[in-house]
């Protein structure tokens, strides 16, 4: 802390050519909580792993990104991070951990990257600051764990921000097409969420560059036009193709990838109308249950062993967790409900909002005294990008109708940035004693200490009184001391500035390893004690970590059992479906899941018990739902097939997903990612038997929304094939949607 008052060209030109030490850590606490036991997950997210193992198997699989070997439907995703992650499964074998692989190095390659933007301009220990806190948001080791796309579209846009920042210092026009080309690549990863950034690029580079008027409306139009030809530059080619001779674009009505760009993964995640029936209905309120996106129908069983959750987690298993949106009051998905507060919510704040009130502190004295006309120096152009990053992905969460808690990520670039560029500014306005911006680290570190005790207060029960009270009162003690001792100078100050760095990191720097020491969820990611049951929030009520979520959901051909057991997920009594939950897509009541009629529990969505992981193994298979391969119906399966292309089909991809990654076989989910894809007719289907293609259905009560005249044709026209050949009876007697399903066959002449 002592070396913070030195001047930046003066530490610039110190460390230029020599390693820094101070760096080493760091990085290798990020390599700690982005990598290990990334080992251990065996299926990570089911959906996107099973898509790695199809396009391994062929070029057309591979440039479409396939979630079938057979090329029936895509996943709902751009395909780049798929892309990066398939080679890494050829280079390294296909494995859980060589799919996780990418993000995790993209995690660690985040906190050098900000390291690299941060220390340039605003100096070396900025820069170590910014990395860590980087490294520490909980939420970055949390995504980056698992094979979502996240983290890599975050690593993406920094590579960026240092092209835009090169551009600038060197004022070459093709750093500026780079930048922009670059996020233009971004969004063919998770297509609109990477546009975020675009108020910061455009105000930095009006701001940053001395060139005149002319010169920057120029180069700015023709980088955004070079922009918008690498963003739609894959969906023009697809969309281009004949329908017959690609999959069908999951997730999508129509097809199309511009669709599903502008459409599901656009404007309907502010709006909140994640409907995908083909209409355009807005969802209803959050206080009944939401529809599902591709990230949120399946949840991993997640965990880590289950004699160290027991010890980390007590609580009943016969008490009923409410579903997200419900009972809580908090929100769909734990993320809280709209409002200019939202981020300080339980189930956000916990994510990303540790170091938000020394953030906003930091803000105002690296923005105290700047004019609106300028002259602005470099370090307020430099913050001036950070901040117009910062609050317009802020607003977004804020408002947004629908997104997960892992979507946080996209916040912690400019919080770290000013947590290490404001720590440096208000330490020197502090021992500088520079009238009232002299208050503004006392104030910072106050405030963000009592934000602390509030974000933990919920999971009291989980972590205990200590680390909250000792937060809260040493968060007062040194604010007060450091208040007091203004006016004083000498060495015991800096180890008060060193104190402070201990107690406000220590929380994040535990809730950041909570993934590790709980185990993590790869369908949801999120950060906390709870962090294996993929909801967020304050613990949960299983008795441990593995019956989180929805866990204990029944892979095909399980055997079910009691249906009055407690906490099993139970359709809607007098549905128009025969009482089958319905899933997102389901015509029925909007697409909605629903909870039990006339329940006991007041509408809450109870939760199965999981019963699917096996404790003693050594990895943990967290792909969701049906997380496991029934070996008898593979078996059977396998026997009678006499050629046909599909091993079996279903109605959506949570069924199909762990057999593609066991086998390696086609499998077609029919109604694609939710089962509500409008990708089959009965026309289609009856062609596809005819030509020897299918023969086998497993039909459950999920995803039935959007192809209920196929089943109901398949139901009509079948022969049920009796359970006692497939069903096994050995993995579990509790119930679960999948597994009460029934298999048919067809043959057509």
């Amino acid at each position: 802390m002592k070396h913070m008052n030195s001047e930046v060209k003066e530490e610039r030109t110190s460390n230029k050519k020599r390693i820094d030490l101070f760096l080493v850590p760091i990085v290798l606490i990020a390599a700690f909580l982005n990598l290990f036991k990334i080992w251990t997950d065996e299926y990570a997210n089911a959906y996107y792993t099973a898509a790695v193992k199809s396009m391994l198997q062929s070029f057309h699989n591979f440039f479409y990104a396939s979630f079938d070997p057979g090329g029936y439907v895509t996943i709902d995703k751009p395909p780049v991070v798929f892309w990066i992650q398939t080679i890494s499964a050829k280079i390294f074998g296909f494995h859980g951990w060589s799919v996780i692989l990418p993000q995790a190095l993209a995690g660690i390659g985040s906190v050098l990257l900000l390291y690299v933007l941060v220390k340039r301009t605003f100096g070396v220990w900025a820069g170590r600051l910014a990395a860590l806190a980087m490294a520490l948001t909980p939420i970055v080791p949390a995504v980056s764990r698992t094979n979502n796309i996240d983290s890599m579209l975050v690593f993406t846009l920094l590579v960026a921000t240092w092209m835009l920042f090169r551009a600038v210092r060197t004022a070459k026009f093709g750093w500026v097409l780079a930048a922009f080309a670059m996020i233009g690549v971004a969004f063919n990863m998770k297509m609109l969420q990477a546009y975020m950034v675009l108020p910061a690029f455009y105000v930095f580079y009006v701001v940053a560059t001395k060139i005149t008027w002319k010169k920057k409306i120029a180069f700015l139009t023709t980088a955004t036009a070079l922009m918008l030809a690498v963003s739609v530059s894959w969906a023009v080619v697809v969309d281009s193709t004949s329908a017959d001779k690609r999959p069908y674009m999951g997730s999508s009505q129509t097809n199309s990838v511009l669709e599903l760009a502008f459409g599901y993964n656009g404007i309907n995640r502010l709006t909140g109308n994640t409907s995908v029936t083909g209409s355009s209905h807005k969802q209803p309120s959050q206080t009944q249950q939401q529809t599902a996106s591709s990230e949120t129908k399946q949840t991993s069983n997640s965990s880590s062993d289950s004699s160290q959750s027991s010890n980390q987690r007590k609580s009943s298993s016969s008490q009923k967790m409410q579903a997200p949106g419900g009972g809580n009051q908090n929100g769909m998905f734990n993320t809280g409900n709209p409002g200019p507060f939202r981020l300080f919510q339980k189930g956000l704040s916990d994510q990303i909002s540790w170091l938000l009130p020394f953030v906003i502190f930091s803000i105002v004295g690296l923005f105290a005294g700047v004019k609106f006309k300028g002259p602005y120096t470099t370090k307020q152009k430099e913050s001036l990008f950070w901040l117009a990053w910062l609050l317009p992905v802020a607003v977004f969460f804020s408002i947004a109708g629908f997104f997960h808690q892992y979507y946080l990520i996209m916040l912690a670039p400019p919080i770290a940035a000013f947590a290490g560029a404001g720590a440096v500014a208000l330490w020197s306005m502090y021992k500088q004693r520079n009238g009232w911006k002299s208050w503004l680290l006392p104030g910072g570190i106050l405030t963000t200490a009592a934000l602390q005790v509030y974000i933990m207060s919920p999971y009291v029960s989980s972590i205990g009184v200590a680390p909250i009270a000792g937060v809260g009162a040493l968060g007062v003690i040194l604010a007060l001391v450091l208040a007091v001792r203004k006016e004083r100078k000498n060495s015991l100050t800096n180890y008060l500035g060193a104190a402070v760095l201990v107690v406000l990191l220590a929380m994040p720097a535990y809730w950041a390893m909570t993934p590790i020491i709980y185990g993590g969820n790869s369908m949801l990611p999120a950060a906390g004690p709870d962090s294996s049951s993929g909801m967020g929030g304050p613990p949960s009520t299983a008795t441990n970590s593995k019956q989180s979520g929805f866990n204990g959901m029944q892979p095909p051909g399980s055997s079910s059992g009691n249906s009055s057991s407690n906490n099993q997920m139970q359709p809607p009594s007098g549905s128009s479906n025969g009482g089958q939950l319905q899933m997102p897509g389901g015509s029925s009541n909007n697409g909605q899941m629903q909870p039990p009629s006339g329940s006991s529990n007041s509408g809450q969505m109870q939760m199965p018990n999981s019963t699917l992981s096996k404790a003693s193994s050594s990895k943990r298979k967290s792909g969701g739902m049906n997380a496991e391969v029934n070996k008898k119906l593979l078996n059977y399966l396998t026997k009678n097939n006499t050629g046909e292309k599909y091993l079996f089909a279903t109605t959506d991809s949570t069924s199909a997903a762990p057999y593609i990654i066991e086998t390696g076989k086609p499998v077609m989910a029919m109604g694609g990612f939710s089962g509500s894809d409008p990708i089959l007719t009965v026309s289609k289907l009856k062609a596809m038997i005819k030509k020897g293609e299918v023969k086998y259905f497993y039909l459950s009560g999920m995803g039935k929304g959007g192809q209920s005249d196929v089943i109901t044709w398949i139901k009509e026209n079948s022969k049920e094939i009796p359970s006692s050949k497939w069903q096994s009876t050995s993995l579990s007697s509790q119930q679960g949607p999948s597994g009460n399903g029934t298999l048919y066959e067809i043959t057509l002449k």
